[in-house]
């Protein structure tokens, strides 16, 4: 057993190597994989598993899912919901000092609520915002960082890819989750704002004020964004009424945003090519990553490295909470070394084994719920760390001539306030079970 431990470990640091030097993950975890369930049961097993692996993991009906919310969010991308959204945002809360950074926060929030990718919200409404900020000598570091870390809303604010994928591995309800995660989202939409509002008090210089708006401009700005707010009520409302679950309420998401681009005729043929091009390379990335992560599992599991972990972590005399936030700093430091997606894949089947034999007083059912939530928000922290930092790499992308080290020095106030999140969130279970409990 100690020899089958120790090759398993050697099998996480080969793969954790193979990510270093920059082998995409889902290589790494299918040559480890394949490898070491070699080594610990021969070829033979190796071959008899990719017979029948792929067609067991692909053909799960709640992955049918992941595709329609991302084209989803690909069509809201192109047909300009996020400029909609900073408008309506911009015309309420630009008169403020720092408003046009909380604008672009509510904006984020938003376009998350349609779109379901951090990247994609980092990047669009970086598109979007960066230009006004910088007409408004707003401080680099405050005009960046304020984009990175809104982009990150995009991945706990249903519907999420990435809380899709967590829920199939951990084998809860989407749903559930879903309603789980809604309340944290607003609660880190509500405390980004406040950090700005805090910021540009200590530093009035970082963020003026701009110019109220006139009363047409709020009336046209609230109109622009009253179809994202129909479009989420309808998916998420009706898959919170227990309308129609997530499959069909995606198709009717992608379905709503498409008719509204070309009613405004935002959205073209080639627009409309090029989302379902999107959406099916996004898409076959995640089924390769998780089909890695089937392989590497079956391997860990033969080799016994997450019981030992389990046994090890339990039996260490530690309090159930001093182990979560054991657990919580190794995502963060995961989290600078891989994206979201990988994390999740990775190391969450690692974790659950040992989370789930601890007593917090709830029902497994809820704790996966809580768990899951928590583990998001960690790995929202991964987009806007160093050395990955995905969100930081695609703003300074949009913006050039500003340092990295400023987007890096931007985002620190918002990572402290995230950390206040997650505090809040460990000490008090029922802000993320509330809605949840009240639904059900």
């Amino acid at each position: 057993m100690a020899s089958n431990i120790a090759i398993g470990t050697a099998g996480l640091a080969a793969m954790l190597l193979l990510i270093v030097i920059r082998v995409p993950i889902a290589y790494a975890m299918i040559v480890v994989g394949i490898v070491g369930t070699s080594l610990l049961s021969g070829p033979q097993i190796v071959l008899f598993q990719l017979k029948d692996l792929a067609y067991a993991q692909f053909s799960i009906y709640d992955l049918s899912v992941v595709p329609m919310f991302i084209l989803m969010g690909s069509l809201a991308t192109r047909s300009g919901l996020s400029r909609d959204l900073f408008r309506g945002a911009n015309a309420w809360l630009g008169r403020f000092r720092g408003g046009v950074a909380m604008a672009t926060v509510a904006a984020c929030g938003g376009f998350g609520a349609v779109c379901g990718s951090s990247l994609a919200t980092a990047s669009t409404m970086g598109q979007v915002a960066l230009p006004e900020l910088r007409r408004l000598n707003y401080a680099p570091s405050l005009a960046t960082g304020t984009i990175a870390a809104g982009g990150t809303l995009g991945i706990l604010i249903p519907p999420s890819v990435v809380l899709i994928v967590y829920a199939i591995i951990i084998e809860t309800n989407i749903v559930t989750l879903f309603k789980a995660a809604l309340i944290p989202g607003l609660l880190a939409v509500l405390l980004f704002i406040i950090t700005i509002g805090v910021l540009v008090r200590i530093r009035p210089d970082f963020g003026p004020a701009g110019e109220p708006a006139t009363r047409r401009e709020l009336i046209d700005g609230t109109l622009a964004v009253l179809p994202v707010f129909a479009v989420f009520g309808i998916v998420i409302g009706g898959i919170y009424a227990g309308l129609y679950n997530p499959t069909p309420a995606a198709g009717i998401g992608a379905f709503l945003v498409a008719l509204h681009g070309y009613a405004l005729r935002r959205l073209s043929f080639r627009d409309g090519i090029d989302a379902l091009l999107e959406t099916a390379r996004t898409t076959g990335f995640i089924y390769l990553i998780l089909f890695g992560a089937a392989l590497l599992s079956i391997f860990m599991s033969r080799a016994g490295v997450p019981q030992a972990v389990a046994e090890i972590l339990q039996g260490s005399g530690m309090s159930p909470m001093a182990i979560l936030i054991l657990v919580i700093v190794i995502f963060i430091v995961l989290g600078c070394l891989m994206d979201s997606l990988s994390m999740i894949i990775l190391a969450v089947p690692f974790f659950w084994p040992v989370i789930v034999g601890l007593d917090f007083g709830m029902s497994v059912d809820e704790l996966k719920i809580w768990f899951g939530v928590i583990t998001l928000i960690v790995v929202e922290l991964g987009l806007i760390t160093p050395p990955v930092g995905l969100n930081v790499f695609i703003i300074n992308s949009l913006a050039r001539d500003i340092p990295m080290r400023e987007t890096f020095k931007g985002v620190i106030p918002f990572f402290a306030s995230e950390i206040v999140r997650v505090t809040l969130l460990v000490a008090l279970p029922g802000i993320t079970l509330f809605l949840p409990r009240l639904l059900s």
